[in-house]
């Protein structure tokens, strides 16, 4: 582990030094330099003090025999008596790192009454499937879910676990990481496998100004979450040699402080996630009314309104139809983005759709950047104009 070293015998003007900090993370105290928690390793002083900072490399103390550690595991979640698809789209991924470094995929299924569930699973890829059939897993409740796929972790040893990026998984994830004392990244947008099964996880950072590459060399297993959306499902494969085992867990591991007493299932709401063509409003936008426009179009071609953080924090569209970093990822078969400029937040959000078609004035907008169709021009003439040869060609028909 880095730190930075400070060496007060070479520091002349301890004011200038405090104000190499872009945080504010260097301060004098008792006249001496010290560097407090606003620190976040940027090393900009390092590179600006004259050799009053230095860093400092440390070996690490603890290591791993990653010859151990052999598989990449994908942990299902059972949704209404089915599969979520983000499940898939993790097996279609598992199966292509496992690829890289020859390793198995395997699958870990937890519930009550989901055997029959198995085979959908080797079906998008997975080679083995673990199954915890027990009544206690009727309902998500975290303290057995979490022994349940401790127990198979354990058992397994796979070098990597990813887990959908749901509120299931995103409760079961982080609780895995601290029982094994390893690493989790949470929200991968990107993620590949090299040659030492150290799987290399991007995800935005600082708000989307960066993608940050995350490693986890010295422990395992490697925890990592991903939205739906972001992966593609593979197509189904021939499961015929897959194996599924079966296990159980001693009644003390599935003991747990929730107590279920009833529970009503809610009225299912048709998000943009699953939505086939989205039409998108950006600050191109002038007034709330000017949707009214958008929808019209969305309408005709049987998609979806959405918008950018900035529509929704205006109050003019719903937070659930916001795409980007702090909204939904969706992977439409045609998205239209209106007014948007294409910040990296919105595209993290949309960059997956098979036809991206961009409509803003401003010829340097990065939407364009991305975009298959780029329309340079004013929405307020171009949007009534598709509608009405929209309109017009099915007239025609």
């Amino acid at each position: 582990m880095a730190h930075i070293v400070i060496h007060q015998e070479k520091a002349n003007d301890l004011q200038a030094m405090t104000g190499l900090c872009p945080f504010g993370a260097i301060e004098v105290v008792d006249g001496k330099l010290s560097i407090n928690s606003a620190c976040r390793m940027c090393r900009n002083c390092i590179k600006r003090c004259g050799g009053v900072f230095e860093l400092v490399e440390e070996k690490p103390a603890v290591t791993v025999d990653k010859s151990a550690w052999r598989g990449i595991a994908v942990i299902a979640e059972v949704e209404e008596g089915s599969i979520h698809p983000v499940t898939f789209e993790l097996l279609g991924k598992a199966r292509e790192l496992a690829a890289k470094v020859g390793h198995p995929v395997y699958a870990l299924l937890i519930g009550s009454g989901v055997a029959p569930l198995a085979s959908r699973l080797a079906e998008y890829g997975a080679d083995t499937i673990h199954v915890y059939d027990q009544e206690p897993f009727r309902y998500f409740r975290i303290d057995p879910y979490t022994a349940a796929a401790e127990d198979f972790i354990r058992k397994v040893r796979p070098t990597a676990v990813l887990v959908g990026g749901t509120p299931a998984g995103r409760s079961l994830a982080p609780r895995l990481a601290a029982r094994f004392r390893s690493g989790l990244t949470a929200d991968c947008t990107s993620l590949d496998m090299s040659e030492t099964t150290d799987l290399d996880q991007i995800r935005p950072a600082y708000g989307g100004n960066i993608m940050a590459h995350i490693t986890t060399p010295r422990h395992r297993p490697q925890f990592a979450t991903v939205r739906y959306k972001i992966f593609s499902i593979p197509p189904k494969r021939d499961a015929s040699s897959a194996q599924i085992v079966r296990a159980e867990l001693p009644e003390e591991k599935l003991a747990s402080g929730i107590e279920i007493l009833q529970a009503e299932l809610k009225e299912r709401v048709r998000g943009i996630e699953d939505a086939e063509v989205i039409v998108a409003a950006g600050r191109g936008i002038k007034k709330p009314e000017d949707l009214a426009m958008l929808q019209e179009l969305a309408d005709l071609l049987d998609g979806r309104l959405a918008g950018t953080r900035a529509m929704v924090e205006a109050g003019w569209i719903d937070a659930r139809c916001q795409i980007g970093l702090s909204g939904r990822t969706v992977k439409p078969k045609l998205i239209i983005t209106c007014g948007v400029s294409g910040a990296i937040q919105f595209v993290a959000g949309m960059n997956g759709s098979e036809k991206i078609i961009a409509i803003n004035s401003d010829p340097d907008a990065p939407i364009f950047n991305i975009a298959h169709i780029g329309i340079r021009g004013d929405l307020y003439k171009i949007i009534p104009e598709l509608i009405a040869e929209i309109k017009h060609s099915r007239t025609e028909d």
